[in-house]
């Protein structure tokens, strides 16, 4: 057992396998929830919190410091926090920023979102890399019992995998993000769990972006008239995600010129007859490098992703939809990170080309996009 230093309330983590961190209260005080996955970033702390694909998820983040810039107005990529817990090892004292409006620490409590400072980040890293992500408890104040009630209880909470998360983080209505500059194109967009800055990204380049509900239609997608579909990035198992699947194959019946990234990646995958599968611990962070295979450009990119796509990384795979390669490959550890079609004009990657809070190595990829449309219209 690790223990904290000193702060707000006792607090106590614990794993589903046994394992315990004491630490203080950070954030609001109560219990928490969730699957235990830890960030590689040292940067960007407010986007990770507001990325919807971490739902139910507990994020530890290895930076050790942590809240120095506080939080503003203009960084936040939804409208609201959706991790279900986070664990820091040294909170920041003082927030020191010219945009800050108000601490971390005061913007978990405003939500409601319960965390742990104080916990040795680095042991429990390392503890989830030999073990895997695995469920997890944060417990502070009143909630704090005996660990065996505790883990029990941590025990009971829903697992990750067999988890269809997407229509829960997804915007119930759509709503349309106008070009910037002159209009070039319509795409409608699939929000499966959607950032901000993506919708962004493609409005620089004179796109029109149709946001739709992760329940919308084949008959709804093409009421706008697209000149192409983007899958968003999400939280859950892919292997749930029959909807949004059945509604990829139909785009690529049209032959649409389509795009995904993440959990669009994965339902791509999906929708070529691959398998997908879970990671031991995932990819989450803004260092990750990937390969271009088509180009043989190493990128660093930004991850948020615990399942992955099985596909053959040494052939070509024929498929209902023609030929289909992997694209990108992870060069940690050979996983997918990107498939594209040769007969129609479809790709995805696994990671995040919006990049907020960076790195931009990937930012070429909406460029690809628009050339795809571009050659469609032609």
């Amino acid at each position: 057992m690790t223990r904290g230093s000193s702060g707000g309330p006792p607090a106590v983590l614990v794993l589903e396998d046994g394992r315990a961190f004491r630490g203080r209260a950070y954030g609001a005080v109560g219990e928490t929830f969730g699957e235990a996955v830890f960030s590689t970033g040292m940067t960007g702390y407010q986007e990770t919190l507001t990325d919807p694909s971490y739902h139910r998820q507990v994020v530890v983040m290895t930076a050790p410091h942590v809240g120095n810039t506080g939080v503003n107005d203009e960084d936040p990529e939804s409208g609201r926090i959706w991790v279900s817990g986070y664990v820091v090892r040294d909170p920041a004292r003082k927030s020191s920023n010219w945009r800050s409006r108000r601490s971390l620490d005061e913007e978990l409590v405003a939500q409601g979102v319960v965390g742990i400072s104080g916990v040795d980040t680095r042991a429990l890293t390392r503890h989830l890399r030999e073990r895997g992500a695995m469920r997890v408890g944060i417990f502070s104040g009143n909630a704090i019992a005996d660990e065996g009630t505790l883990l029990a209880r941590v025990r009971q909470a829903p697992e990750m995998t067999g988890a269809d998360l997407s229509a829960e983080v997804a915007t119930k209505e759509a709503y349309v993000v106008p070009a910037i500059g002159t209009k070039r194109f319509t795409v409608a967009a699939v929000d499966l769990g959607i950032k901000g800055m993506t919708p962004h990204r493609m409005a620089e380049r004179g796109i029109e972006v149709h946001v739709l509900p992760a329940t919308a239609t084949l008959e709804e997608v093409y009421a706008v008239q697209p000149d192409g579909v983007f899958f968003s990035n999400g939280p859950g198992d892919p292997s749930t995600a029959d909807h949004p699947v059945a509604l990829m194959r139909g785009v690529l019946e049209r032959s649409t010129p389509l795009f995904g990234i993440c959990f669009g990646n994965q339902i791509l995958g999906r929708a070529l007859g691959f398998g997908t599968y879970k990671l031991k611990y995932g990819h989450r962070g803004i260092n990750q490098p990937v390969q271009d295979r088509t180009t043989g450009k190493v990128e660093v990119t930004a991850h948020n992703h615990g399942f992955a796509v099985d596909a053959p990384l040494d052939k070509v795979s024929d498929t209902g939809f023609g030929r289909a390669e992997v694209s990108h490959v992870c060069l940690n550890d050979q996983v997918v990170e990107g498939l594209q079609l040769l007969d129609r004009p479809a790709f995805s990657v696994q990671y995040h080309p919006e990049a907020a809070a960076g790195p931009h190595d990937a930012a070429y990829l909406f460029d690809r996009f628009v050339s795809l449309m571009e050659g469609q219209r032609a």
